[in-house]
Order: C-alpha cells, then sequence, then structure tokens
C-alpha cells in the first residue's frame, strides 16, 4: 500500500512539474514582446499528429484552409493569398492602361497605404486617413500570419533542434526567436520615424503644438498601420480558436481588444505622434526581454547576464522614466492644444475637448501601473540572482514566466 502512495506521489509531482515547464508566456501583453505560439494543429512541437484517419481530399488543401481560416497558421495557404493579390495588381496595371487608361487599380489599397494628399509643390508627402485603411490592415494580417509561422516554425524552430534546445521549451523558442525579430524591426523603425518628428527625443510639448497633426508622413502612416495589422492578426487567432485556448484566455482576448481600441482611437483622434512615441517606449525593452529569454534557453551564461542587465537599464529609462515623462506632458501640456482645436469637430479632425485629457490620461497612468508591476517582478528576479550569485536557470519557467504571463 505505501508503495502504491508513493508512486502515486510521484506521478503527481511528474504531472505538476510538467504543468509548470508547459506554461506559456504571453506575447501581446501591452503593447508588448513576446507572444503565445501560433502552431500548426498537432503536436506541442508543432509536427502534425498520427492518425489511422485518412481524410477525403476535399477536406484538405489551400481552399479548405481559406473556408475555415485555418491559413492563418497556415503559412503555405497564407502565402498563396498574398501572391494572387499580388499577382492579381500587378495583371491590372499591365492589362487596364491598354483598355481602359487611367481607370485605379481596385487591388493597390491592399498593398500599398491610400489617401495621397497632394503635396507635390513642397516635395514633403502626406497622407490623410479613410475606410480603405481597415482593407491595408485585413490584407497585412495576412501578411504577418505568413511571415510569423515561416519564422517560428521553420527557422527558430529547427535552429532550437540543432543546437539541442529541450523537446519542452522549442515552442518557446521559436516565439522568443519571432519577438526579438518583431519587435527589433519595429523600435528601429519607429525610432528612425522618431526622427523625421517634432517630437524627437520626447520632446513631449511637440504632441499638442499645432495640433490637429491629421496629415501623416507616409512613413509614419504606414507604421501605425503596419502595428494595427499585427495586433488584428493576433486577435483573430484567439477568437477563432485556431490554437488551443490558454487559461487565461478570456484575459487574453479582452487585452487584444483594448490594444487594438488604443492603437485605432489614437489614429482615429489625430494622437499619432504620442502614440509613435508610446510605441517606442514599449517595444524597445521587450526586444531586450525576448533576446534575454532565448539566451537563457541556449544556456549562454555571460550573454544572459549582459542581456538581463540590458533589460533592467532598457526597462528602467524607457518603460518608467518615459512613460512618466509622456504621463506628465498629458497632465501638464495638454493645454498647449491651439484654443480652436480645442473643441469636437470630427469634420475638422479635432477632437480634444477639455475633458479628452482624462481620456487620455486613464488609460495611460493604467498602461503605467501594470509597467510599474512589471518592474517590480524584474528587479525582483534581480535580487534573487543576486543573493544567489548568478542568473537562475529556472526563471524561464518561474518567475521570468510570471513576468511575461501577468502582461
Amino acid at each position: 500500500m505505501a508503495t502504491k502512495q508513493n508512486t502515486k506521489r510521484r506521478a503527481r509531482a511528474g504531472s505538476i512539474k510538467e504543468q509548470l515547464e508547459r506554461i506559456e508566456t504571453d506575447p501581446a501583453h501591452h503593447l508588448t514582446g513576446p507572444f503565445q505560439a501560433q502552431t500548426p494543429f498537432g503536436t506541442p512541437d508543432g509536427t502534425p499528429p498520427r492518425s489511422p484517419t485518412v481524410h477525403k481530399p476535399e477536406e484538405e488543401g489551400f481552399w479548405s484552409d481559406v473556408k475555415t481560416l485555418r491559413w492563418i497558421v497556415r503559412p503555405s495557404s497564407s502565402f498563396k493569398i498574398i501572391a494572387s493579390v499580388v499577382a492579381l495588381y500587378i495583371n491590372w496595371e499591365i492589362i487596364t492602361p491598354r483598355v481602359a487608361p487611367g481607370l485605379p487599380n481596385p487591388f493597390a489599397p491592399l498593398i500599398f497605404i491610400s489617401y495621397p494628399i497632394d503635396s507635390s509643390s513642397s516635395g514633403d508627402p502626406r497622407y490623410g486617413k479613410g475606410y480603405l485603411d481597415l482593407v491595408f490592415i485585413l490584407s497585412y494580417v495576412v501578411f504577418f500570419s505568413f511571415v510569423r509561422q515561416i519564422f517560428t516554425l521553420h527557422v527558430f524552430r529547427p535552429f532550437a533542434r540543432w543546437y539541442g534546445i529541450k523537446r519542452s521549451k522549442l515552442d518557446r523558442f521559436g516565439e522568443q526567436g519571432y519577438a526579438v525579430v518583431y519587435w527589433g524591426t519595429m523600435s528601429v523603425w519607429g525610432y528612425l520615424i522618431m526622427e523625421q518628428l517634432p517630437t524627437y527625443w520626447y520632446n513631449t510639448k511637440a504632441f499638442w503644438i499645432g495640433y490637429p497633426h491629421w496629415e501623416m508622413k507616409p512613413q509614419l502612416k504606414l507604421y501605425y498601420l503596419m502595428q494595427a495589422s499585427f495586433w488584428a492578426q493576433q486577435l483573430f487567432v484567439l477568437l477563432l480558436r485556431l490554437e488551443k485556448p490558454r487559461k487565461d484566455y478570456y484575459e487574453l482576448v479582452c487585452h487584444h481588444f483594448v490594444t487594438i481600441w488604443l492603437i485605432g482611437w489614437s489614429y482615429l483622434v489625430n494622437l499619432s505622434l504620442i502614440g509613435n512615441a508610446v510605441f517606442l517606449s514599449m517595444d524597445f525593452p521587450d526586444t531586450i526581454l525576448a533576446f534575454s529569454k532565448l539566451t537563457n534557453y541556449m544556456q549562454r551564461e555571460v550573454i544572459k547576464s549582459i542581456a538581463f542587465a540590458g533589460l533592467i537599464v532598457a526597462w528602467t529609462y524607457f518603460r518608467v522614466y518615459l512613460s512618466l515623462n509622456i504621463i506628465w506632458s498629458v497632465w501638464s501640456e495638454f493645454d498647449l492644444i491651439p484654443v480652436e482645436s480645442m473643441q469636437w469637430a470630427p469634420e475638422r479632425g479635432v477632437w480634444l475637448v477639455w475633458w479628452m485629457r482624462y481620456h487620455i490620461l486613464i488609460p495611460m497612468l493604467l498602461l503605467q501601473l501594470l509597467n510599474l508591476f512589471w518592474y517590480y517582478l524584474i528587479l525582483k528576479i534581480l535580487i534573487r540572482t543576486l543573493l544567489m550569485g548568478g542568473l537562475d536557470d529556472d526563471r524561464s519557467d518561474s518567475e521570468d514566466d510570471d513576468l511575461q504571463k501577468k502582461k
């Protein structure tokens, strides 16, 4: 009897350990980094399950993926959709001028941003906003579905296998690898855009002076819509349950809705300058966080320690100091908005009546409370590291996972 009880205890302990090792970091909490894996249906490492069932030909293939929306997690199908759109655009450009000169290409809004404003005299092109922006966003949901799966499944996961990463961590390694690529790219892009704006380097007064900033530089508009496409793609995967739902499924859905709402609202009311600053303050620390996770999985002790130190510095400066500066600007510099623009007149592109100060301030404060909570978790890891004399490898499955899971 005692032997059976010990066996049961060991089984229970093993199952708990397995559950802990399967804790996934959440990619998408706030405007932040590492994300939940988007693997094809099958086993945890993304390989198709073996089944004696023989599928009918009509149940598989491209059209089945289109009808069931599985193209979101199948890169071959999402690539075919992208290729079809590009082919239709090129054919229109070649054939239509010979048949009906001057007829606009209806496929252009799927590939390029719309609503250029005539600025040929100044040599400084600008763009407005409109409903075709939604078409662009939906089109690039397909693009991000393809790119993400390619990097996660066909770049970082094979590298992890070659390097000798444990099978149970292949999914997370792929997630963090793509996180480095995405957030690193958006960080550099966001910086290059800010260089062209009066808000460089976090010149917060420029958020309000000259409002409304409804004429957007093409790079800024493209950057904003690409961010929106990424978050929309994340939300579609959750809502359509194309992956196995996590325990915090409903919290993730709410978070994604809020994130897309913040992006869309700031775009609509012409607060894209402050939006760019917020994006940059969030994206760069997430790049360092994801890179730190990669080095931890790879057991590169020296690089891991340097990356973690860099994470503390980046989080302190970007997520705490600069974010607090933005909040202070909302509170103290809001009145720099021209008097004639401090009214609710959407037809003129102005939305910032006096009470909009609080409509902006409250979400920013809530976001900062989360930043400070995550900062507390990072410092907690640092204190434990100093007491133990080195970074504990368990951090990717315990407190470090908790840090990202709570995001």
